[in-house]
């Protein structure tokens, strides 16, 4: 997992500032509170080559501003108290009750964006629910610090942690899209967070930024704004 940067090459931030200002100006008012996306184009960047795979967790300097469902598989070390922290827990016991009850795995999956295991049933976890998890990209990872020690002290900040963490990856496209927050943060919340996002990405291309072609910051419902 990578900690957030707020330098960048575009700048101290003047350019996403003026952008996010005119995303709000064109952007209608929705009944909703809608995301805000960082979106960037590739150029010359052919995505079949490992080199140009990216694939990072990123935290955040500020929370999305909406939080972030997560279950967690546990063993009796962990159960009290995560309980108390995680949106689901899922007791290394009950997995085969669980496995009888596909339509509620898969539900599951979709409902939460990230699940954390404790580490020593981690195979365990794997041989049950791999099939489900793993084609969704669901699996624990720990890149992001999903796969944790059985130590109840630690899941409260595992939670606070991932209510910052976004997905950074480039796959079949030579394109990104990351949240980065809703319209409720503030500009410079934002523009603090798109930058984060934006070092990371400039740090992991093989070239940096000369295979950046565009940036854009758009709303759920608005039209793409360049920055």
């Amino acid at each position: 997992m990578i900690k957030a940067q707020k330098t960048s090459s575009l700048g101290a931030g003047t350019r996403v500032l003026r952008a996010l200002k005119k995303l709000r100006k064109e952007s209608k008012k929705r009944k909703f509170t809608q995301s805000i996306d960082i979106q960037i184009t590739l150029k010359e960047t052919d995505v079949k080559k490992p080199e140009n795979k990216i694939d990072e967790f990123v935290i955040l300097p500020h929370a999305l501003g909406k939080k972030v469902s997560i279950a967690a598989f546990v063993d009796k070390e962990l159960i009290s108290e995560a309980k108390k922290v995680f949106n689901e827990v899922i007791p290394k016991d009950d997995f085969p009750k669980y496995l009888k009850k596909i339509r509620a795995i898969k539900k599951s999956v979709r409902k939460h964006k990230y699940f954390i295991a404790q580490a020593n049933i981690m195979t365990d976890v794997a041989k049950a629910f791999g099939r489900y998890l793993g084609p969704k990209g669901r699996m624990p990872n720990p890149k992001a610090g999903c796969i944790v020690p059985p130590n109840p002290a630690i899941l409260k900040g595992v939670y606070q942690k991932l209510q910052r963490t976004v997905r950074v990856r480039v796959k079949d496209q030579p394109t990104i899209n990351v949240v980065i927050g809703t319209e409720e943060l503030s500009d410079k919340e934002l523009s603090d967070n798109i930058l984060s996002v934006y070092n990371v990405i400039e740090k992991a291309l093989p070239r940096g930024k000369t295979q950046i072609n565009k940036v854009y910051v758009k709303m759920t419902m608005s039209r793409s704004v360049i920055i």
